[in-house]
């Protein structure tokens, strides 16, 4: 009988339940059961060609050793080349540190910040990772809650007005998952500004979906604004824009004075990201980006399809979601839960999604639903959900 005994910190650190509910639905499919998986977060396009035979082509010239801790030169030249082009911004390829995908990135964050006695600030409902790793670091999670009402962006004077002595971090995200909203460029210029009076805050804006927009809306990155430049560390990658979950091909630009610790941290952590999969990201970012745009256009017919679909279900309503491939409507007219809906839409409807409360308490009530996914299968989804409901 083992008598291992575990650290308390992993006591606090959470999940991301979006695996969960796809291994579930993954285990009911193997039993025979017809499921549609509207659940988990990734584009469910192959990653376009020439993508693909730019990380084969590196295989074949030998690129199979160690590559740089901050990632290869190439690839980070690209990456400020990519952001100047996006957002006019200049930035320096020296900070900028490529990873193993969006994750290390906030870890490495929250680790330079967080410790017992601070608070770090992060969207409620968001993505579940950041409330795990705060409290995996010993800090204090202080939601930032998002509103429907609102179009669930965030409010500048919300976010001030629960900055205190304490706080170390912010972190923000837009286009949002799980909501799929979308914060103005006014409410972030207001944001900004009033971090004039809290220079001791440092910023984490997670801009993974930047390029998921809707009808015209604005991605704003907060690398515009240079007044906070050596204090922000943005999050971006190729997941969800080139269709490259599996690749595991993040970045982050970070500001002069966390290069080292961000450096020392992935040096200690993974060593490197795979050579061969930062030259398929020099090719995704330097090649041509019509893959990008129709994927766009694919995601932007299903957006439409299945927000009039939820809305036409008894005891549902859904805002229209302005980035990201997620809609997130509200179920409490349905009298269930949001675990509740979650697991008998799963088991009796053959449809996976992910309750809201995976996302924060703020979630509860709410379910997210990904459209990355056929329109067949969303409209054989939702049939199969009006049934039960």
């Amino acid at each position: 009988m083992s008598q291992m005994i575990f650290a308390d910190s992993l006591s606090r650190l959470g999940t991301e339940s979006a695996f969960t509910v796809l291994a579930r639905a993954q285990a009911l499919a193997a039993q025979g059961h017809d499921i549609i998986n509207l659940g988990i977060g990734q584009p469910d396009f192959q990653t376009p060609d020439h993508i693909v035979e730019a990380g084969i082509k590196a295989l074949r010239d030998g690129h199979h050793g160690y590559t740089p801790a901050n990632g290869i030169p190439a690839l980070r030249e690209a990456v400020a080349a990519d952001l100047h082009k996006r957002h006019k911004v200049e930035v320096n390829p020296d900070n900028v540190v490529v990873v193993p995908g969006g994750k290390p990135t906030m870890f490495f964050a929250v680790l330079m910040f967080g410790q017992p006695g601070v608070e770090i600030m992060y969207p409620n409902p968001g993505f579940p990772i950041y409330e795990s790793v705060i409290r995996y670091s010993g800090a204090t999670p202080v939601p930032i809650a998002l509103e429907e009402s609102n179009g669930f962006a965030f409010s500048a004077e919300a976010v001030l007005d629960q900055i205190t002595p304490r706080t170390r971090l912010i972190i923000i995200n837009s286009p949002a998952n799980p909501t799929g909203g979308v914060t103005p460029r006014a409410e972030i210029d207001k944001f900004v500004a009033g971090l004039a009076d809290h220079p001791h805050v440092a910023v984490l804006s997670d801009e993974i979906y930047s390029q998921m927009l809707y009808e015209g809306r604005e991605h704003v990155s907060l690398l515009q604004y240079p007044e906070i430049r050596d204090r922000l560390i943005v999050l971006d990658g190729w997941s969800k824009t080139y269709a490259m979950t599996g690749w595991r091909l993040g970045f982050a630009v970070w500001p002069d004075d966390a290069v080292g610790p961000a450096t020392k941290l992935a040096i200690n952590d993974h060593s490197c990201v795979n050579a061969a999969t930062q030259y398929a990201g020099i090719a995704a970012l330097t090649g041509p980006q019509d893959a990008v745009a129709d994927m766009m256009v694919a995601f932007d017919a299903r957006r439409r399809l299945i927000v009039e679909e939820l809305n036409s279900l008894p005891g549902v309503r859904c805002s229209d979601p302005g980035g990201a491939f997620y809609a997130f409507p509200n179920i409490e007219g349905t009298g269930m839960t949001a675990r509740e809906a979650q697991d008998r839409f799963l088991d009796v409807a053959g449809v996976a999604t992910v309750a809201g409360t995976s996302f924060g308490s703020y979630g509860e009530g709410y379910l997210r639903f990904s459209y990355a996914n056929s329109t067949d299968n969303i409209s054989e989804a939702i049939r199969r959900i009006r049934e039960i409901l």
